[in-house]
């Protein structure tokens, strides 16, 4: 669980200019941009072009063709759930389905109370473990829809102990 900053032009400018020295830069500065703000604004976009002399346009592209990257800032945990269809065969397209109804979301989506963003992934290497998902970096296997509705549980008890302490 990662505390983002908030948008900030000048501290974008400077991380920016911290990854803009690399070759191949455009993923480098993105991924940065979004460690520190937990998402790639759209007012990003203009400074990393200006940065990288390439149009607008090719960085919107790469924000929209990468789904690593996202618009706005996630929930306090990140549930990437795959996707793929070794973790479908095993009960996966349920697991998602009880997520989605749990979480009262979409794919994308950050649950009301903040807790949870849920995304889909496609492929983990957790074939053996499926279904299988990433919550907050860490590799969970064989979800059913009991095992999901614990930790969900244990994610929102999270921020109870968190502001409790």
């Amino acid at each position: 669980m990662a505390e983002h900053e908030s948008w900030n032009e000048d501290r974008a400018r400077g991380v920016i200019a911290a990854v803009a020295v690399k070759e191949g830069a455009a993923l480098p500065v993105l991924h940065a941009l979004q460690h520190v703000f937990g998402c790639v604004p759209l007012q990003a976009e203009p400074l990393i072009a200006s940065a990288l002399n390439i149009s607008r346009a090719e960085v919107h592209g790469i924000v929209t063709f990468y789904h690593e990257f996202r618009r706005t800032p996630p929930g306090r945990h990140v549930l990437r759930l795959c996707r793929a269809e070794a973790c479908q065969a095993v009960g996966g397209d349920a697991v998602g389905a009880h997520l989605r109804s749990a979480l009262a979301i979409d794919w994308h989506g950050t649950s009301r109370d903040g807790a949870v963003t849920l995304e889909p992934v496609f492929c983990l290497g957790l074939c053996a473990t499926g279904p299988s998902a990433l919550v907050d970096g860490d590799p969970v296997g064989r979800l059913s829809a009991a095992r999901v509705d614990r930790m969900l549980e244990t994610l929102r008890e999270t921020r109870i102990l968190e502001t409790s302490t």
